[in-house]
């Protein structure tokens, strides 16, 4: 079952054109959805979520029509947002049970056994006594994965999962959604690279309503070896090399600028060809390099 996006375009009444002929074909696991804050992301996964309408455009999801057959899509469907409120009090198996029901699950004893193998599988069956409300950040996210594998969807859409979340609870993340993208399809919206280079083995780059690249991770670092070099230089140096080069991304090495560059040619003067990596991939594609 694939879902297959097409020419889809939204414009919102403050005139900003948040989703601008955005076509994308996606199968099977992990696919990462790369973009900054504003790049139209959260609009498409509201869309494909069923959560709002679009101007143009189709999406099926196998030989289901996305944005007519919604109550189809909803019974397929798994949906994490960037952020989903929880009733005060209420514990981790209560509130996964209520779901569940609103979900059209009615047989008390299947709801059982399914809460009790999710929250296993999230690992917070020791916390299933405790009100959601007083979970970490973490613990939350972990919960939010839990609700959205109810009645185990075919797609799976996490909007910004990571954001705040400590490097274990991160890679604890991590682990949950390669597990899940083993069998059905998993979007991963996020603006944070590491999040597409650890999981995904598909992507697409968005920016400004408009997909600025969709492909393999591998096809992605192909179009910039070879074209990114690298120096360290002083702070007061910076200004200069920017009027000069065209540099994807600057971050602080031992209290020093280490700049990447992106050239068609070996570049001279101390710099050094820089092994390529997705986040000089996003930065170049933002900057309509490559």
């Amino acid at each position: 079952m694939d879902l297959i996006i097409k020419n889809l375009n939204k414009q919102y009444g403050n005139g900003v054109h948040a989703l601008n002929d955005v076509s994308l074909s996606i199968g099977t696991g992990m696919f990462g959805l790369l973009g900054p804050n504003g790049a139209g992301k959260s609009s498409l996964m509201r869309t494909l979520a069923t959560l709002q309408d679009v101007d143009s455009g189709s999406v099926t999801l196998g030989n289901i029509d996305v944005l007519r057959q919604k109550d189809e899509v909803r019974r397929l469907l798994g949906y994490l947002p960037q952020e989903f409120g929880v009733y005060p009090r209420t514990s981790a198996t209560d509130l996964l049970d209520y779901l569940a029901v609103i979900k059209g699950f009615n047989n008390a004893s299947e709801r059982k056994e399914m809460v009790a193998t999710l929250l296993q599988k999230v690992n917070l069956y020791e916390h299933r006594k405790k009100a959601v409300s007083s979970f970490s950040g973490g613990m939350r996210q972990r919960f939010g994965v839990a609700q959205c594998l109810i009645g185990s969807p075919r797609l799976v859409i996490v909007d910004e999962p990571t954001a705040g979340l400590d490097p274990g609870e991160r890679n604890r993340f991590y682990n949950i959604l390669s597990e899940i993208g083993e069998n059905v399809i998993v979007i991963l919206s996020t603006h944070i690279v590491q999040d597409v280079r650890e999981l995904c083995t598909n992507m697409a780059i968005m920016d400004k309503g408009k997909v600025l690249f969709s492909g393999s991770t591998d096809d992605a670092l192909a179009q910039i070896r070879g074209k990114v070099w690298e120096k360290r230089i002083s702070k007061d140096e910076l200004p200069k090399y920017q009027s000069e080069y065209s540099i994807i991304s600057n971050k602080l090495v031992s209290g020093k600028p280490l700049i990447h560059v992106f050239s068609e040619s070996e570049l001279n003067g101390g710099f050094t060809s820089a092994e390529e990596n997705l986040e000089d991939v996003f930065f170049a594609k933002l900057h309509q390099l490559v």
